[in-house]
């Protein structure tokens, strides 16, 4: 604690919020949820949905830094939601949902929809929101992050640039405009970054998306060569703090992070569930497009990378 109080000179950061989460302790290191939300952390808005649903571990044996993607249109059962107990009908980001509307719950539905369906244990949550996000990146790293932004084909053309939707100008008439990302190394502020992040219509869809959500996270870890550097100036990781939704305290983000200082440098191993291609397209419960997946495979392969 000593740490704590000479890391944020003595002032106490405070989450925006603080949801109800159960959280529980895994077998090896820890797992953190993290949850990006396209509404306002603080707004409390029941009807907010989650495009990004990511489980980290840290403090592992292997002393990695581990990341496992989950698809948001996986189908799932979701208790007290789905047709019967067995029925795998409902898309995994619609836990959030439902679960925010039940008296933001939003990140415990999902936690327990991940144990339901996976069989893994999460003890903490982080939830971000789009703008917080931005504001985030903008904060921690003043010259962007250098990033080697890939897309893949659109309508089976190799592309040398898109145009993404610039959701953060959206004006007062509801119009977004476009924002044009060419491939290749650059710097992103925390918009360009988002915009990048949320990019779907190329030719992987939302496969592409959750892997540019990976390679996003990993870009920021790499810019973090020296974790220290952000304690150094917690005041940036202080109003980044403040602006979330976290049953995590300071101090205990504060240790995990510097006690895991090491395996920054070991780069990260990531995972996405389901790998490309491996799933069927089907139908949930109200007639939305969603993708069914083999769950025995996906428990043992969460299993094998330590999450479980």
């Amino acid at each position: 604690t000593d740490l704590s109080a000479a890391g944020n000179n003595g002032k106490s950061y405070q989450p925006a919020l603080v949801e109800t989460f159960n959280g529980k302790d895994t077998r090896d290191g820890v797992n953190i949820l993290i949850l990006g939300s396209d509404q306002r952390v603080s707004q409390e808005s029941t009807d907010a949905r989650t495009d990004s649903i990511m489980v980290i571990n840290v403090g592992n044996k292997e002393g990695k830094i581990k990341m496992v993607s989950f698809m948001r249109d996986t189908l799932v059962n979701i208790k007290g939601a789905s047709e019967s107990e067995y029925s795998q009908d409902l898309k995994l980001n619609s836990a959030f949902n439902i679960g925010e509307q039940n008296n933001h719950q939003g990140a415990e539905l999902i936690r327990e929809t991940l144990k339901r369906n996976f069989d893994i244990d999460i003890k903490y949550y982080a939830m971000v929101d789009f703008e917080t996000f931005a504001t985030g990146i903008d904060t921690l790293f003043p010259n962007g992050v250098e990033i080697n932004a890939k897309f893949s084909t659109v309508d089976g053309k190799k592309v040398s640039s898109v145009k993404v939707p610039d959701d953060l100008r959206m004006d007062k008439n509801g119009h977004v405009p476009n924002q044009t990302i060419k491939i290749g190394e650059q710097n992103m502020d925390g918009r360009t970054l988002l915009n990048y992040a949320r990019f779907r219509k190329d030719d992987e869809g939302d496969y592409g998306r959750t892997k540019r959500q990976q390679q996003v996270i990993q870009a920021m870890m790499k810019q973090v060569k020296n974790p220290l550097s952000l304690f150094k100036g917690p005041e940036a990781l202080g109003k980044v703090y403040s602006l979330t939704s976290t049953n995590m305290s300071m101090t205990e983000m504060l240790d995990l992070g510097l006690s895991n200082a090491s395996s920054f440098k070991n780069g990260i191993s990531s995972q996405t569930i389901p790998s490309d291609g491996d799933w069927v397209d089907n139908y949930d419960l109200y007639g939305g497009q969603g993708i069914e997946i083999d769950f025995d495979s996906y428990q043992a392969k969460l299993k094998k990378l330590g999450f479980r």
